[in-house]
């Protein structure tokens, strides 16, 4: 019986090399004689061209073999192919629709909602959405929803998730290609859709629900059902989201561990809830700084103690702000030392604002400018390289500094600098280096050859 498993399987290498050699057009191929002489087995490689009446032969027994290839070895190959293509390949044979519906294929899913008047990305067809409804909704584990602009994208995600009655599902996101169109699902129908995954799931541990009309008692129910098991909560500009919804998912999910909000829902008592004993190191804090009304917008200020709270409990997290402001709005940040390792400026900020970061954020890592005005910063970069000892990437836009500050700058980062982004119109030349000089002395700092950005010409 052995033997004959061996034989099976030797003929069946054969066919498939038989095959490619043959999609190849050199068909010379080596096959195994062997001569058995009591129990050793002796074996002996000779080569041959086979003739076409042969070669038409093998080509068909490879083909015939192609059906019956184990069920393990078929699902590999599905992983590796878009859902399209393999919902194809599953016409078929019997036994290729069979691998098609294991449930490891269907685990991971991305539904892709798009009208196709305005949009030219691909959808998911409704009949495969009805199907994995119907057959595969209690094996969905990894879920996302990719919608476009239009409000009926946004409501049919709803209607999907509304019916996931039977899920298990552990990771959720909901994403806007395009303009948040979450936000103009009537409220009611969102939270009532959301609600049905947080009961029935029971085992979340991602959610990304930014941009969405997610509300107080929705998270409350999140947390009724999954507080054991969460451990990432992206949920910026939710606006029905009030600090004290927030507050209850930190009490209650110890085991959190990535959170990204909107400043306004950012307190000290938040702070002080994700420092507590009970609650499992926090390794990543996002906060988007934006205005809702420009120019009229108050920002309220967090104590240095309960940042301090926060980084004693863990100090490892990474903190990290993105703004959206105008220059007159930043007068509460930065007033006093603040963990701060990842900062990204998405419109102009004043030089005073810098000058304050270089004093009050020596765990800064990463900073980026997109603009700040037609005054030099020599000064401000000059501070922040003396006192962010861990910065190891900066960005500069519309900005000017000096070639001879620029240098001094690099010269006391040093090769920490992994990353140096500097537009070449922000560099002004002087009596020491220009434009031309200034790649050189740069690049000996660092131990690497630099060379400025340039914007392009089209």
């Amino acid at each position: 019986m052995a033997a004959a498993t061996s034989v099976h399987s030797s003929s069946t290498s054969y066919n498939l090399e038989a095959f490619f050699r043959m999609k190849r057009g050199r068909l010379t191929v080596t096959i195994d004689s062997q001569v058995v002489a009591g129990p050793k087995r002796i074996k002996k490689q000779k080569k041959y061209t086979l003739s076409p009446k042969v070669q038409k032969s093998q080509m068909q027994s490879c083909m015939l073999d192609w059906g019956s290839l184990p069920h393990h070895v078929v699902l590999h190959i599905f992983q590796y192919l878009p859902l399209v293509d393999r919902a194809r390949a599953s016409s078929v044979c019997r036994r290729w629709n069979e691998v098609f519906h294991i449930p490891e294929l269907w685990r991971k899913f991305e539904f892709e909602l798009n009208q196709p008047a305005t949009s030219y990305l691909k959808s998911t067809h409704p009949d495969l959405i009805q199907q994995i409804i119907k057959r595969h909704a209690n094996h969905l584990q990894y879920v996302s929803f990719k919608v476009d602009s239009c409000t009926e994208s946004a409501e049919a995600a709803c209607d999907i998730l509304s019916q996931l009655v039977n899920c298990s599902i552990k990771t959720l996101g909901l994403i806007s290609t395009a303009k948040p169109s979450f936000m103009n699902v009537s409220k009611s129908h969102f939270v009532s859709a959301l609600t049905v995954v947080f009961v029935n799931s029971k085992s979340l541990s991602s959610i990304k629900i930014d941009d969405t009309p997610v509300d107080d008692p929705s998270l409350k129910v999140l947390v009724a059902n999954n507080s054991d098991t969460l451990k990432l909560l992206k949920m910026s500009s939710c606006p029905h989201v009030s600090p004290a919804g927030i507050l209850c998912v930190a009490d209650q999910c110890h085991g959190l561990r990535e959170l990204a909000l909107n400043y306004h829902l950012l307190s000290d008592e938040l702070l002080l809830a994700l420092s507590t004993e009970k609650h499992v190191r926090l390794e990543h804090l996002r906060i988007d700084v934006v205005s809702e009304n420009p120019g009229q917008t108050q920002f309220h200020t967090i104590k240095k103690q309960s940042w301090d709270a926060l980084i004693k409990h863990s100090p490892k997290v990474n903190v990290v702000m993105y703004f959206f402001l105008y220059e007159e709005e930043f007068d509460a940040f930065f007033r006093e030392e603040t963990p701060v390792t990842h900062l990204y400026f998405g419109r102009a900020v004043s030089k005073a604002m810098l000058g304050r970061i270089g004093m009050n954020c020596p765990r800064l890592i990463e900073l980026v400018v997109c603009a700040n005005g037609l005054q030099p910063l020599d000064d401000e970069l000059i501070r922040i390289a003396d006192r962010c000892k861990n910065l190891t990437a900066i960005g500069l836009g519309e900005c000017e500094v000096t070639c001879s500050a620029f240098v001094e700058f690099v010269k006391m980062c040093g090769r920490r600098l992994t990353q140096l982004s500097i537009m070449e119109e922000v560099l002004i030349p002087d009596n020491k280096y220009s434009l031309d000089q200034i790649h050189f002395e740069v690049s000996k700092h660092l131990g690497r050859m630099w060379f400025p950005d340039m914007m392009p010409t089209w």
